[in-house]
């Protein structure tokens, strides 16, 4: 599944660097955009849950303010 996710809280390039090592870290493949304050993520729902790329995200200090669904 392929997602776009607004983030609250990212600033600069080393914010899109952090989510996307942490995200990678659970199997999701992901972009980070800090100037458009979003992320483009995908992944294999058999594997990993929504709630869990959440959590990893407010782990990591930001937060998920809204989520658009990738055709």
């Amino acid at each position: 599944m392929k997602k776009t996710l607004q983030i609250k809280g990212m600033h600069c390039p080393s914010c899109s660097f952090l989510i996307e090592g942490e995200l990678e870290d659970i199997g999701v493949a992901s972009r980070a955009n800090y100037q458009k304050g979003e992320a483009t993520v995908e992944f294999d729902e058999k594997k990993v849950t929504e709630e869990q790329i959440r959590a990893v995200i407010k782990k990591a200090g930001y937060s998920v303010i809204n989520e658009m669904s990738f055709p």
